[in-house]
């Protein structure tokens, strides 16, 4: 029967893990209640889906350059000093977010300009955060450790939307979520600081710079199964991703009570965290996988499909359901993908590649907001749900029939 819980074994041995676990699913909360707090912010200014989805787009652009460069600093500087100076500077553009909804501005350019500072950080901070985790426990703990740090995803994205929707909701303003984020970023510094320093092992790169940065790209060329671990998820991300038509949606399902409306926008968004917390308490089972690729391709699919049926759904408890299904399918998903990307690639290009999952990882749904944002304008909410699902699982198709050896990795003999 402990075979069916989360294994928690890493959390036990490994003091420096447990206090960044502990940590992320603390920070997570604060990020997704500012997320919620920025679309609201925004849908409220604009009453736009694609001024929502332009979020995406902003935040996007820094996310690949930060996101490149930042995995090539975490090759070649201590990982805890990037973590630790990343979260100060996510921190402050909490404080900045804070006060202008104190002082009540109505500027989306602001907002826009914020987000994209916020991106620039983030993009810089995870690979180094990501690429210390191999370094904290051993191989055989990885699938364990990451479907542990799905799980703390999972919290935030479940209690961040929820508490953010409710805390909108209850005052009327955005300050208060703003605010829960800036204070929330503190477990991060405390848990970096406490780090022992951690420096790339192996040799370092010869060259610095886009030099390295494009060594990394060299690096994946032919490295399939890595580049397949990527490109399935732009597909479930960028065609997907539903998540800037939230506030739309919801005012359409309560279109004389904007206060229930914000509570809507809440749970949507952390609907499909639930269902991803959920697959994360029972993800014991996943560390016996062998079959990972498969494992990453049927989550996909199980993926698309969800989502096209909530497209067709207009009652909020069966939308959440439908999107919690999404979600327990993403998050099996994730776990192989970083355990696939963490136990195939040196350390000395962990960093990078990092910074390559980073961008796909974080840049793909916020592609998608664009897309999905874009569809809606044109031809509505509905459309935009329910082609996107559907073109997730048809790309995904077209990929596994390109490189169908993606189906055959086995997680026991690595192979990039």
């Amino acid at each position: 029967m402990a075979r069916l819980f989360a294994d928690l074994t890493p959390l036990r041995v490994s003091a420096d893990y447990r206090r960044i676990w502990s940590a992320l699913s603390i920070s997570n909360v604060g990020q997704q209640m500012t997320a919620v707090a920025v679309g609201i912010q925004v849908y409220s200014i604009t009453h736009s889906s694609f001024a929502v989805g332009m979020v995406g787009l902003f935040q996007l652009i820094p996310l690949i350059g930060f996101g490149l460069y930042g995995g090539m600093l975490s090759d070649v500087h201590d990982r805890r000093l990037l973590g630790l100076i990343t979260a100060v500077g996510l921190m402050s553009c909490s404080a900045v977010l804070f006060a202008q909804a104190v002082a009540g501005l109505s500027s989306v350019v602001l907002l826009y300009a914020v987000v994209a500072v916020q991106s620039a950080f983030f993009a810089v901070g995870n690979p180094a955060r990501q690429s210390i985790i191999p370094r904290l426990v051993s191989l055989q703990l990885l699938p364990a450790a990451n479907a542990l740090g799905m799980l703390a995803w999972s919290i935030g994205f479940t209690l961040g939307p929820l508490l953010g929707g409710v805390v909108i909701a209850v005052t009327g303003g955005f300050s208060a979520a703003y605010a829960v984020d800036f204070v929330a970023f503190t477990s991060v510094v405390y848990a970096m600081w406490r780090l022992r320093p951690i420096k790339p092992e192996g040799e370092s790169p010869t060259k610095a710079g886009w030099a390295a940065v494009r060594d990394g790209i060299t690096f994946l060329k032919h490295k399939k199964n890595l580049q397949m671990s990527f490109y399935v998820d732009i597909a479930a991300m960028v065609f997907g991703m539903p998540r800037a038509l939230f506030p739309a949606i919801a005012a359409a399902m309560y279109p004389n009570d904007p206060r229930m409306a914000a509570t809507a926008v809440g749970l949507l968004s952390a609907a499909p965290a639930i269902g991803a917390a959920v697959s994360g308490v029972f993800s014991g089972p996943l560390g016996q996988v062998r079959r990972q690729g498969l494992a990453v391709v049927l989550s996909v699919f199980a993926w698309g499909l969800s989502i096209a049926v909530f497209g067709l759904v207009s009652w909020l408890p069966l939308a959440c359901l439908f999107l919690a299904v999404a979600g327990a399918a993403d998050n099996v998903s994730a776990v192989f993908r970083s355990t696939i990307l963490q136990a195939a690639t040196p350390d000395e290009f962990r960093g990078r590649l990092q910074g390559i999952f980073t961008v796909v990882v974080a840049g793909g749904p916020r592609l998608g907001d664009v897309e999905s944002g874009t569809v809606a304008a044109l031809f509505g909410e509905t459309f935009s749900v329910v082609s996107g699902g559907i073109a997730c699982i048809a790309v995904t198709g077209v990929l596994i029939a390109a490189m169908p050896a993606f189906l055959r990795y086995d997680g026991r003999h690595p192979v990039p």
